[in-house]
């Protein structure tokens, strides 16, 4: 099975922001990703509503929203509203995660938890079998660029096992530092989605990127 590749538009070149959502719409793409940060939760700004609607109006893709904020609970209807397909949280922000991912799924979206790469996949097993995706952190966030943490594999075979176990239908999504080189084994240990930005982005062919991405699993 061929994996999900969401390229992030956060490294796009946001003065051809157009161009660049039809460059993905013609690409072997499967989802654009979204990265909304608050300067809160993370150490950086990104954007808002009005940035997230300009991009559904141009894509033809599902958006895979990825909230780093505090109180996300406060925002999943405006989200849904501006064009979220999928909208994922981080564990670490929210106080009543089980309420938050109903929360999601009322609005009709698919709901996602994200972990930092500190926190350990165990904390999920009370509700695993209510997400439909978990998104691991393979580097710390806040932005882009960063270098692959080596743990991560270790972390996507853990989660991996605990999918089995509860018999969730939570695909896993791996965001941070994700290229040619690491995206195979992070296919072999259990990923099914891959986010790549700045690999995606700052790539001679872009178009060419994403398929090779897409053609990582054996």
């Amino acid at each position: 099975m061929k994996p999900i590749i969401a390229p992030s538009v956060l490294a796009s070149d946001f003065a051809n922001l157009q161009s660049e959502v039809e460059m993905l719409n013609k690409s072997q793409a499967d989802w654009l990703h979204v990265d909304v940060m608050d300067g809160r939760f993370v150490p950086n700004i990104s954007f808002g509503f009005p940035v997230m609607e300009a991009i559904k109006r141009y894509a033809q893709k599902p958006l895979d929203v990825h909230l780093m904020i505090v109180e996300p609970e406060q925002y999943i209807e405006r989200f849904r509203t501006a064009g979220a397909d999928t909208i994922t949280v981080h564990s670490e922000a929210c106080t009543h995660l089980h309420r938050t991912v109903q929360q999601i799924q009322a609005s009709g979206a698919k709901a996602g938890v994200a972990l930092n790469p500190h926190t350990p996949v165990h904390l999920l097993e009370d509700i695993i079998a209510e997400l439909d995706l978990v998104l691991i952190m393979s580097v710390n966030p806040g932005f882009g660029g960063q270098k692959f943490i080596e743990n991560t594999y270790r972390k996507v075979e853990a989660l991996k096992d605990l999918i089995i176990q509860r018999n969730s239908q939570a695909l896993i999504e791996i965001d941070g530092g994700v290229n040619q080189d690491n995206a195979r084994l992070l296919l072999e240990k259990g990923a099914d989605a891959l986010v790549a930005g700045s690999f995606v982005f700052s790539a001679a062919d872009p178009l060419q990127t994403i398929a090779a991405l897409k053609s990582s699993a054996k």
